[in-house]
């Protein structure tokens, strides 16, 4: 029998870890990763801590030359033009052609362009690559003075990177409050604090017309939608990631706003999988397929996919969706449904979603009610769904993210918390960490029929 050719587009979190589940389920497969930089897999979060300096741009290498080696993964540097479903082959922009028997897509999700006039002048930086971070800081040498677009994650971190390399950096924000899809204005409040204390000047309702040329094909400047202009060498963008799938265009392969796939990551053509950033996959809170930029996702996408590639039939239950971001110093952890601001008027559907988050965040509640806690800089938000817990906000000291994370996941009845949820305040917080324990002590000794967990008196 002829060994199985599996071609694995993409050299992510996703597309590894399929292609390390392929090479332990079938030792005698062969298997392609087509990669589009020229780089072993690397951890695109840690671009965050190359940027300030806590890291070397050498240490987010997350897998060797020899690792692909050792697991006899081939790898091809080339980006894929073109999939073929009834040939079983993909054409790569350098004219290339590969035939697989299976095939995964696992491409990812790329930074958007700034929409605006001037967008190609040198100077306008992306914190998305790596290639993409060493040019933002070899710039930061020279320049004197930077904007920064987009209302994410990764415009927060772009900001404190530059701000961190001495430029006089100003964070452009198009509404009135700081990552406004995820957070209320007391944590918008709270953030906003400790970046203006790192020196980054906020902008609120600010937006870029159009970025100036010096004549040299070199940013001099931007003219905000007031018709003002504002004098700077760099304009760091972060307005969001958009998934990586022209190359299905023509195919039989069905698309939305990423490769819709079924619960065992398989598209609408067989043999055809997709996993990570650009597939969409359906969410059991929202009952939608959503997206999600998330590394713990991709990872766990990836490996059922490449178990499925080689027979298995085992389907993905995607987890809650959780972040862990460290941003001005500021520790801030996003799981499950948050449901964006209730001002927001655009909570609905985000345009471009932001690198490390999930559209599940930023769908419209349903009947959702809303517990509170505040104790100086540190806040718990609590999302509830009937009695259940259906998403958490920790901003500052972390103690309950883990729990709230597990209650979460595993949609935990807490309803006896009620009168401490409605009361707020840090008292809620204990009583929250005391039915955990309880909750997990109920686990472990696997007690049947619904819980009966008593308060300390």
């Amino acid at each position: 029998m002829n060994a199985h050719r599996y071609l694995i587009l993409g050299n992510g979190a996703a597309g590894v870890t399929a292609a390390e589940e392929i090479r332990t389920r079938d030792p005698h497969g062969h298997i392609t990763v087509v990669s589009a930089e020229p780089y072993p897999m690397y951890s695109r979060p840690g671009l965050a801590y190359v940027v300030i300096n806590e890291v070397s741009d050498q240490q987010v290498i997350a897998r060797r030359p020899e690792w692909y080696a050792q697991h006899r993964i081939g790898i091809v540097q080339g980006k894929a033009a073109h999939v073929d479903t009834v040939t079983r082959q993909v054409r790569l922009e350098d004219g290339a052609v590969l035939a697989y028997d299976r095939l995964l897509i696992a491409t990812g999700a790329r930074a958007v362009p700034l929409p605006n006039p001037g967008a190609h002048l040198d100077g306008v930086v992306y914190l998305d690559t790596l290639d993409g971070t060493k040019e933002l800081l070899i710039k930061t040498k020279s320049a004197k003075r930077a904007v920064v677009a987009g209302g994410g994650i990764t415009a927060l971190e772009m900001a404190e990177g530059l701000a961190h390399h001495g430029v006089d950096t100003h964070y452009l924000v198009r509404k009135k409050g700081l990552w406004s899809a995820v957070l209320n204005d007391t944590e918008s409040a709270l953030l906003e604090q400790r970046v203006t204390g790192h020196g980054v000047t906020v902008h609120y309702n600010t937006e870029i017309a159009e970025i100036l040329d010096d004549g040299a094909g070199r940013v001099a400047g931007v003219k905000f939608t007031n018709g003002e202009t504002f004098a700077c060498e760099l304009v760091g963008a972060a307005i969001g990631v958009k998934p990586v799938l022209e190359f299905v265009a023509g195919s039989a392969v069905i698309t939305d706003r990423g490769l819709l796939v079924n619960e065992y990551l398989e598209t609408n053509v067989p043999d055809v999988y997709a996993a990570g950033d650009c597939a969409q996959v359906w969410d059991r809170w929202s009952k939608k397929h959503l997206l999600d930029i998330l590394w713990p996702t991709a990872i766990a996408a990836g490996s059922v996919a490449g178990a499925n590639m080689t027979g298995a039939h085992d389907a993905y239950l995607k987890g809650t969706p959780f972040n862990v971001c460290l941003l001005f110093g500021l520790h801030i952890t996003a799981i499950g449904q948050l449901g964006g601001r209730r001002d927001s008027a655009e909570a609905e559907v985000l345009q471009h979603i932001d690198r490390g988050t999930s559209e599940v965040w930023a769908t419209n509640p349903h009947n959702y009610a809303s517990a509170w806690a505040q104790d100086g800089a540190n806040t718990v938000r609590l999302v509830l769904d009937g009695d259940v817990l259906a998403g958490a906000l920790v901003v500052g000291k972390q103690t309950l993210a883990d729990p709230l994370r597990d209650l979460i996941e595993h949609q935990v009845n807490v309803a006896e918390l009620r009168p401490h949820l409605r009361t707020g305040g840090p008292a809620m917080n204990d009583m929250i960490e005391q039915f955990w324990r309880r909750w997990q002590a109920a686990q472990a000794v696997r007690k049947t029929g619904p819980l009966k967990l008593q308060f300390a008196k």
